[in-house]
């Protein structure tokens, strides 16, 4: 293969520019929670900080090793990711936070497993596709075995519970099973069984079904249910065209939880106003565009399918916060990528485009 010189200079001024906005947001949002509740307002700032550079360094490492590499590696990170998984369910080891068990203390810090195996299953996909294209067109042969390879880290993730980790996975694995050639009718029935799957997850747990009836007629438990989406449009009405200015959010001062998380969207746009969030959804569309032209001229199958995952992957994830923090479905608990605090999430979304940078170093254009 012939490598380019540098990676994809859109790729990378995309990628910092949303970074350094999600770092500022990341203060100007938790400054005032974190000095309640630490007696420091760079709490969280400087704790995303040390993420981000991690993840700077782990981005511009992968970026630097040819991509091709890690498809002999690519059974060992996943079962690596899978023990991972497991163990998190171990009383013990995982820490529940917020009703899940989802995470695992290491010192002073901690990490989301799931988090891994996102990243772990694109891999270990993009290699089991490639090896298998000829046999996509066949339910039993391509689709079925590859479908089974999703539905076993969704399950573990659905016994933490985190439904909105395992929706983002098993949708980023979906596109990848289109784009390899597995049939429109395949999808049909699981389409079906999906929609039956996700109503049973939904009546098994009741604060799932409070969030579809919240999010249905939100006025109707404004200090309840409803009370995020509620607070997360109050801040996002009054910021206007240009906003409050940085670091003038209302909704900040203990109206809407932890805004710093999932919730951050909303802050940006009282602050920034229109023009902010529109800035910021035009950065992440420059990265879905580069990311999908460097998946498209990929030298061989294995780097195109590994990039369209890492792309749909972030595209998944920054539709369904945006549309959580709008009001047009209900909340799932995602965060909004490279911009919402969280180390293992920003951490591992910056190695992942290390990796797409790698495979737009080799890409025909």
């Amino acid at each position: 293969m012939e490598e380019q010189k540098k990676p994809d200079l859109w790729l990378i001024v995309s990628i910092l520019g949303i970074l350094t906005i999600g770092i500022i947001m990341v203060y100007s949002s938790s400054s005032i929670w974190s000095e309640y509740k630490f007696d420091d307002p760079w709490f969280f700032a400087k704790r995303q900080i040390l993420f981000a550079a991690a993840g700077l360094i782990a981005m511009t490492v992968l970026s630097r090793i040819p991509y091709y590499v890690w498809h002999r590696h690519a059974k060992v990170i996943l079962v690596v990711c899978l023990i991972f998984l497991i163990a998190v369910l171990i009383p013990g080891v995982g820490m529940v936070r917020g009703g899940a068990r989802s995470w695992i203390g290491v010192g002073m810090f901690s990490i989301q497993p799931s988090e891994f195996m996102k990243l772990g299953l694109i891999l270990f996909l993009a290699r089991f596709l490639s090896e298998r294209q000829k046999k996509m067109a066949s339910f039993q042969e391509g689709f079925l075995p590859s479908l089974a390879l999703i539905l076993v880290p969704f399950a573990l993730i659905m016994l933490q519970p985190d439904l909105g980790t395992g929706v983002v996975m098993v949708g980023t694995c979906l596109v990848m099973l289109f784009t390899a050639g597995a049939r429109v009718s395949h999808f049909m029935w699981i389409a079906a069984a999906g929609a039956a799957g996700m109503i049973g997850l939904i009546a098994s747990a009741p604060y799932r079904i409070k969030r579809i009836t919240a999010f249905l007629h939100p006025w109707e438990d404004p200090l309840g249910a409803g009370f995020q989406i509620i607070q997360s449009l109050y801040a996002i009405g009054p910021g206007g065209l240009l906003g409050l200015g940085l670091g003038n959010s209302m909704q900040k001062f203990f109206y809407l939880p932890e805004p710093q998380t999932d919730f951050i969207f909303a802050v940006l746009a009282e602050e920034l106003g229109f023009l902010g969030g529109l800035l910021v959804l035009s950065l992440f569309f420059i990265l879905l565009w580069r990311g999908i032209r460097t998946s498209l001229y990929a030298p061989d199958l294995f780097g195109s399918l590994l990039a369209l995952g890492i792309v749909g992957m972030i595209a998944i994830q920054v539709m369904i916060n945006v549309s959580v923090v709008t009001g047009l479905i209900p909340v799932t608990g995602i965060t909004l990528p490279l911009v919402s605090y969280g180390g293992s999430s920003l951490t591992l979304t910056l190695a992942a485009l290390g990796l797409l940078l790698s495979v737009s170093r080799y890409s025909a254009k």
